[in-house]
């Protein structure tokens, strides 16, 4: 499944919904919980930061190979590796810590494998989750 969104402003429900109702989603609901969560910290970014205004697109898609979910998020916004965002002290406390990098960190936690490229103008987030 693949699904372009253009201009994503105020398309954030509908690009999760996408990704969230392809055929490709497993059935159990803590799997989809944990799913749901990537995805969301993944595209808000990209409405949020990728383009000023939100005039810009994504390309959101889902395919399995054997037993691995794959969630792939393309754009042309701003190059932004999420995974090279250093993880939070988690031992400290929320003021302590500061605002931002709890998302991207619960996800590195929660899939199986994340991985970030650009190439050809085009931003690359790719999350991997055994099924």
């Amino acid at each position: 499944m693949k699904v372009r969104f253009e201009p994503i402003k105020g398309k954030t429900a509908e690009i999760i919904e996408a990704l969230m109702s392809s055929d490709d989603m497993p059935l159990d609901d803590d799997l989809r919980f944990k799913l749901r969560l990537c995805i969301e910290e993944a595209v808000v970014n990209i409405v949020d930061y990728a383009y000023e205004g939100g005039n810009g697109f994504v390309e959101v898609g889902t395919f399995i190979d054997g037993k691995e979910l794959f969630i792939t998020l393309e754009d042309s916004g701003k190059p932004f590796n999420p995974l090279e965002k250093g993880d939070p002290d988690i031992t400290l406390s929320a003021e302590e810590r500061g605002i931002g990098g709890l998302g991207i960190f619960l996800c590195k936690q929660l899939m199986d494998e994340m991985t970030y490229s650009y190439e050809n103008g085009r931003n690359k987030l790719v999350m991997k989750k055994n099924i």
